[in-house]
């Protein structure tokens, strides 16, 4: 059995575009004019070189998700993380003496499930606001990230300084069918990495970033 030609960038663009509500596909289309808007005021201030450039520095929300698949591997791994927490609790609970003060008898009878009532409500809710707000996308400027689901980081690596595109597989990320994307700059500030895709769609963007990239590489020399 054949796994399925991966799209590429444009083509996953145009398909995400296609299969949005009417409501979403106008929004969007509305924060994109609002990007191009800022972007060509911006180059026409001279503060940029050029329309190009400008849109890669006006920031706007990534429009693409993560597999859905990312939400079994974050429940995994949420339960590993939490395996480690509670066990130490339940076995040092376990090993208090019965002379021990009153306080410390009642902590060791409450504290271990108060702690397995907060993962549980972790293992079960973490990794599908994850899932509801990791974003990423590839555009004919850049590479844009946004991910965290406390702190919010929003990463843009313009095509023209992307020098090195990795994919990598981990050990739950082959049990669940997906890959990383690492895009790496010159600056290590500048890199970024696109987590949890399909594993075919990670092979994809990676090998048409690596195209393109290349082919900036051939007209600035």
């Amino acid at each position: 059995m054949t796994e399925p030609e991966p799209a590429s960038a444009a083509t996953m663009q145009e398909m995400q575009a296609r299969s949005a509500p009417p409501e979403r596909r106008d929004a969007s289309a509305e924060a994109q004019a609002g990007a191009e808007a800022d972007a060509d005021a911006l180059a026409d201030a001279g503060e940029l070189s050029g329309p190009a450039e400008a849109r890669a520095a006006v920031p706007r929300e990534p429009q693409w998700r993560v597999a859905r698949s990312a939400i079994g591997l974050w429940t995994v791994e949420a339960i590993i993380q939490s395996l480690f927490l509670l066990i130490p609790a339940v076995a040092a609970a376990l090993f208090v003496p019965e002379d021990a003060p009153g306080w410390l008898v009642w902590a060791s009878d409450v504290l271990p499930w108060a702690l397995a009532v907060l993962l549980l409500g972790g293992i079960l809710l973490l990794p599908r606001y994850k899932y509801a707000v990791h974003r990423w996308e590839v555009t004919a400027d850049g590479v844009y990230t946004l991910t965290g689901w406390l702190s919010r980081t929003w990463i843009l690596v313009p095509i023209s300084r992307i020098q090195t595109v990795d994919v990598t597989r981990g050990p739950l990320q082959r049990m669940f069918g997906l890959a990383s994307v690492s895009v790496r700059t010159a600056s290590a500030h500048g890199s970024v990495e696109i987590h949890q895709l399909e594993h075919y769609t990670a092979a994809q963007v990676a090998d048409d970033l690596s195209k393109r990239a290349n082919l900036y590489d051939d007209d600035a020399t």
